[in-house]
């Protein structure tokens, strides 16, 4: 293999092993990685609302099924949607005080789980960074 074809390797075992840590540390609020940045975005946007071209825009993950998610979360009383007013096929959905309540229980917990990202200093972090905003072009 070329270290360029081991570099894709490596990203993507360590995306899968973050994303395992990350649907653990989610699963006790009984939420998914996916709904989690449907929740942070609206919460970035809060309190102006967000159609769900706008959310899928900004997520993560542009293959999540945004519609599916935003559902989900409407069940669990953590978002809402609305049909606007002044256009009736726009539907605008914003994060209620559940979503925002549960979001500041996760973050009283986040610090626990960067932790476990600790195996490398603040500056190789730092270069890592940089290096896959490289890699992406940006």
């Amino acid at each position: 293999m070329s270290e360029h074809h081991k570099v894709a390797i490596n990203i993507l075992t360590t995306a899968s092993w973050i994303h395992s840590s990350d649907t653990a540390r989610l699963k006790k609020h009984s939420i998914t990685p996916e709904q989690y940045n449907v929740l942070r975005i609206l919460r970035g946007s809060h309190p102006n609302k967000l159609m769900l071209a706008e959310i899928t825009n900004r997520m993560i993950d542009k293959n999540s099924n945004a519609t599916r998610l935003v559902e989900k979360l409407r069940q669990k009383g953590l978002v809402k949607r609305e049909v606007c007013e002044a256009n009736r096929r726009q539907v605008d959905i914003s994060i209620t005080d559940k979503g925002l309540t549960l979001l500041k229980a996760i973050d009283a917990e986040e610090q626990k789980w960067i932790d476990g990202l600790k195996n490398i200093s603040k500056s190789e972090a730092s270069e890592l960074n940089r290096l896959l905003d490289k890699l992406r072009g940006q």
